[in-house]
């Protein structure tokens, strides 16, 4: 596959604040605008009274906007949590792809957006030290308020341009059981979602990370469910992460 060159527009936002003195960029989070055209979605971010942001935009056609330096921290992640951190805009880079959202018309992301995406996210993680399991989406980090990027994002093809993580999915072997819920628990809490690791009961917030994780590892099982198609790649992408 021929790579695409990055052209990056400059539209700044003054929507911005400074990073905590210290504090590593060490992650990556993936957005869809949620709103119908790019322009639109373009003029929110960059609303003074609309107080959002991110630091990149990429829309359908490939274009790429950057709004936000990445020295500065954009707000676009809002209340998050990862692995133990709350202020994932403190520490992350983020990247919004121009898609109307689940509420919208929700649609594949085109070609020349994905090969855009790809081109930018090489450019940042040449200069950042981003592990791989911290290629995030704003489903991860907000599980039960944000989907997106949403289940027709390709992951597998990210991680294949060497951006972020994905064991292919395969299918449970015979036999194989979910097991209880507090090992779901312990999983999900391992890989960093936000669920609180001890008990055996399918509460709000174990229910949210687990529809965020198959959303983000199993589109195809979005359930909600424990099931063990879910528990299998629970255990490959914890063993993936590892």
């Amino acid at each position: 596959m021929t790579r695409t060159a990055l052209e990056i527009r400059d539209l700044p936002s003054p929507n911005h604040g400074p990073r905590r003195p210290g504090a590593a960029i060490d992650m990556l989070v993936l957005h869809y605008t949620g709103m119908r055209t790019a322009g639109a979605a373009l003029d929110r971010l960059r609303d003074p009274a609309a107080k959002v942001s991110a630091h990149y935009l990429v829309d359908e056609a490939g274009a790429v906007f950057r709004l936000v330096p990445e020295e500065r921290r954009a707000w676009h992640a809002g209340r998050a949590f990862w692995a133990g951190e709350t202020d994932v805009n403190g520490r992350s880079i983020g990247i919004e792809l121009a898609n109307p959202g689940h509420r919208r018309g929700y649609r594949p992301f085109p070609e020349a957006q994905m090969a855009a995406l790809e081109a930018l996210c090489r450019d940042i993680l040449s200069r950042r030290a981003v592990p791989a399991g911290r290629v995030l989406g704003h489903s991860d980090v907000a599980p039960g308020r944000k989907p997106d990027p949403g289940e027709l994002f390709d992951w597998r093809r990210l991680a294949r341009a060497g951006i972020g993580t994905w064991p292919e999915i395969e299918p449970p072997p015979a036999g194989f059981e979910a097991g209880p819920v507090s090992a779901m628990r312990r999983g999900l809490a391992r890989l960093g979602y936000a669920v609180a690791p001890g008990g055996d009961d399918m509460d709000a917030e174990a229910t949210a990370a687990l529809l965020a994780f198959q959303r983000r590892w199993l589109p195809a099982n979005l359930t909600g469910a424990w099931d063990p198609p879910t528990a299998f790649r629970l255990a490959q992408v914890a063993a993936a992460s590892a």
